[in-house]
């Protein structure tokens, strides 16, 4: 009796921004797998990448799931049913849309592990990607540049600390394009039976339901949550005005903040990565046309320009209440311009701000300078004193310590949400 063939099959970057999505090819090639009785050992995995990746759609994520196989013959069909799937649907007339499909018989190796984080924290080229691939022993399978091949691998191989599950319902095929027709009703009721353990799907203070994407993709609405159990209830919640063609749960890294690197100090940052910083605002909060609020931060090595952006909405009226010396915790991504886009923060100690003023007289009448140096006179009464310190009231700030964040919307798939903060 011959062991069982352990196979990793990793795909991404079948998309474009003009339709398709790389978790529908994979729900569809899973679909034609049970067929044959091929059934994965698990949910298949939703894997986002860093968020500062220059080639990609709108989440940088990339698919993977697992096969238990008895023999070489499998493992030829199922290499054979995922490339005739990719080729079918890749949306290859997208300029930056360049698929990878990596196969791996085997562990998952600490190496291969070390790799797929290095891939959130930073950014690969495809040779260094092929390479390290060729080196494990997987077999790379790349359509036009292959630059797919880079997620492919990380999503075999990251291990997950921390996970979520998102339910993604698909359209029939006639419908991809037009409007989606789901009854709002019913996601604001599923958000209120299932919230906090379902997030991210409903923005109440905004007013709007965030479940339904904004592209001409096959998905026709997601929900994220923390189990898989809870996903799949809050799903059946959902009442849609079209026919779902089918659903699929995914295990993911979403909303984890695995993007985020701690105790690297300002000194050290990399643009293209993503930072958690404890420090001290130095410059109070300014805007620019646009909309665009900027403050500064130290953390005692060195000084980083921070901006909420347009998007951010009303997460904007926060930092713009950030004074001199206030305490932080921020979290965030350095950007090429070697700006730090903020996902939230952490207001940890509210620095004391002072009004100075005039003293007060006996009479209650507010004194005014009697000259340089020569103290105050009261124009009420006439009493002098020969004090020329200026009296310092303590401002009452429009502002609590504690966690702010985006709004949903502006939310990046990696960040976590505050709901999640103390899991």
């Amino acid at each position: 009796m011959t062991d069982d063939i352990i196979l990793h099959i990793g795909i991404d970057d079948t998309d474009s921004n003009e339709g398709m999505c790389t978790t529908y090819l994979t729900h569809i090639i899973i679909k034609q797998l049970k067929q044959q009785g091929i059934i994965p050992t698990d949910y298949p995995r939703l894997i986002r990448l860093n968020p500062f990746a220059r080639y990609k759609t709108r989440g940088n994520g990339a698919l993977s799931f697992t096969l238990k196989l008895q023999n070489k013959k499998e493992v030829e069909l199922v290499e054979k049913i995922v490339l005739d799937n990719v080729e079918k649907y890749s949306m290859f007339d997208g300029i930056n849309t360049n698929p990878g499909v990596i196969f791996y018989e085997g562990e998952i190796t600490q190496e291969m592990k070390d790799y797929a984080l290095n891939a959130i924290y930073s950014i690969y080229t495809i040779d260094y990607a092929e390479n390290f691939a060729k080196k494990i022993g997987a077999r790379v399978h790349k359509f036009k540049k292959g630059r797919g091949i880079i997620g492919s691998l990380a999503s075999i191989s990251l291990e997950l600390t921390d996970e979520t599950f998102e339910c993604l319902a698909y359209r029939k095929p006639e419908n991809i394009g037009t409007k989606r027709k789901l009854d709002q009703k019913s996601i604001y009721i599923m958000n209120e039976k299932t919230f906090p353990e379902t997030f991210d799907n409903v923005d109440i203070e905004g007013n709007y339901t965030a479940i339904e994407p904004h592209t001409p993709c096959p998905v026709l609405y997601g929900i994220r949550g923390n189990t898989a159990e809870i996903v799949e209830q809050a799903h059946n919640m959902v009442i849609s005005n079209e026919d779902i063609e089918d659903y699929c749960i995914f295990r993911t890294n979403q909303h984890t903040d695995m993007h985020i690197q701690e105790k690297i100090p300002i000194s050290d940052m990399k643009c293209s990565s993503c930072y958690k910083i404890k420090c001290n605002v130095v410059e109070n909060p300014y805007e620019i046309e646009g909309g665009h609020v900027f403050f500064k931060v130290s953390d005692g090595t060195g000084i980083l320009e921070c901006a909420a952006f347009e998007p951010t909405k009303r997460f904007r009226n926060i930092i713009r209440k950030l004074r001199n010396g206030d305490e932080l915790i921020i979290y965030g991504g350095l950007n090429e311009n070697h700006t730090f886009n903020i996902e939230k923060l952490n207001l940890i100690k509210k620095a004391p701000q002072y009004n100075l003023t005039n003293p007060l007289c006996d009479c209650g009448k507010r004194m005014k300078s009697a000259g340089k140096n020569k103290g105050y006179k009261c124009p009420k009464c006439g009493k002098k004193i020969r004090s020329s310190e200026k009296i310092k009231e303590l401002i009452n700030r429009d502002i609590q310590e504690g966690f702010y964040e985006v709004p949903t919307e502006a939310r990046r798939h990696l960040s976590k949400p505050i709901v999640r903060m103390n899991l």
